[in-house]
């Protein structure tokens, strides 16, 4: 027998300033459909705060070994495909870092599978692999879908922190969370199509979400994304744009740092800035959690200041994959000027007091 739901939600109601869109102009159909987008930046800067606090969480939770889930149904549950995978070519993220729980499966990304966003147990089952810590953040416009409750739920008993980006400020799954971000999108402007304004709050939301925490986990130097992974040419071209415009090096210089620091640029860039090899610069990041900055504080300290011991690993003393050792004897990256006048210097005044 099928069931039939009334939701009750900002996003099931009808929009009144869109009520003829069937009979305007393709231009006009357009504009409607810009000017609702409009509202959709100011709702996000409403929950702001709350994100501020969630991505905290997830920095200390992931410094501590743990992982980060998002659970969605439909438009939600691709838009948390979309923000997972792209995290590792940009931030070289290690795999199962951020995990997306789809309703459905593989099955119900190109095409709606019926009835999965309303199987509480398997929102349960898709939770069962998390561990105290962990977070896990639930995306769900109308705020009630049973896939996403169980999810969340089944968190809960496991001791993880939870999170629902939501786009009903009363949002049933709200009260049962730890933090609740609700975007007040209100209503679409074909009504109920939360894949328009509420999906593209979802999405700025999950952008922002995980573009935070790999800037506070110090995979970014400055504005540049030095994590990234050059896996095609216009990358590999941009890592060496990134590169020379992060030391200042030339060309030359920067393509020879990268070569000795086996293509990585994060060593490549520390080499270049303190002055130093690949193997010390890469040594250095591994035992600063993988913050350029705060590498390079320790091998250059600023004027005035005195720099912390940096000493070797211990024996046996197993690194970061993204950050393992160079080869014994790899050779010096190039530099054109002792450490006290290479691009630290000016690199470690533009530095802000809570940059990681």
């Amino acid at each position: 027998m099928t069931s039939h739901v009334s939701v009750s939600a900002p996003t099931e109601e009808r929009h009144p300033g869109t009520t003829a869109i069937d009979t305007r102009s393709t231009l006009d159909v357009l504009r409607l459909l810009n000017d609702d987008d409009a509202k959709v930046a100011p709702a996000v800067a409403g929950v702001l705060p709350e994100l501020a606090l969630l991505v905290d969480r997830a920095v200390a939770s992931i410094r501590a070994g743990g992982t980060v889930h998002y659970f969605g149904a439909g438009t939600s549950g691709r838009l948390a495909v979309l923000d997972a995978a792209e995290l590792l070519p940009t931030f070289n993220a290690p795999e199962g870092l951020f995990v997306a729980h789809h309703a459905g499966g593989l099955g119900a990304l190109l095409r709606a599978v019926e009835n999965v966003e309303d199987d509480v147990e398997a929102g349960r089952r898709e939770a069962d692999g998390l561990r105290a810590g962990d977070l896990a953040v639930g995306l769900t416009a109308s705020g009630r879908t049973p896939f996403v409750g169980g999810a969340l739920a089944r968190a809960r008993e496991l001791g993880a922190v939870t999170a629902l980006v939501t786009s009903n400020p009363d949002a049933p799954l709200g009260h049962h969370v730890d933090h609740l971000l609700a975007a007040e999108t209100g209503p679409e402007v074909l009504t109920g199509s939360t894949r328009l304004k509420a999906g593209t709050a979802q999405k700025l939301i999950l952008n922002s979400f995980s573009t935070a925490v790999m800037i506070r986990l110090g995979r970014t130097w400055s504005n540049l994304m030095v994590d990234v992974v050059a896996t095609n040419a216009k990358l590999r071209g941009r890592v060496l744009r990134i590169l020379q415009e992060a030391s200042g090096a030339s060309e030359g210089d920067a393509r020879l740092a990268l070569e000795q620091a086996d293509g990585e640029l994060k060593p490549a860039l520390l080499s270049l800035l303190a002055g130093t090899d690949a193997a010390t610069a890469r040594a250095a990041i591994a035992r600063h959690d993988g913050s350029v900055a705060e590498a390079l504080a320790a091998l250059v300290p600023a004027p005035g200041t005195t720099p912390a011991p940096e000493t070797a690993p211990a024996p046996g003393t197993a690194l970061a994959p993204d950050t393992a050792l160079a080869p014994a004897g790899a050779a010096a990256a190039p530099t054109t000027a002792s450490p006290a006048t290479t691009p630290a210097t000016a690199a470690q005044q533009s530095l802000t007091g809570d940059r990681s």
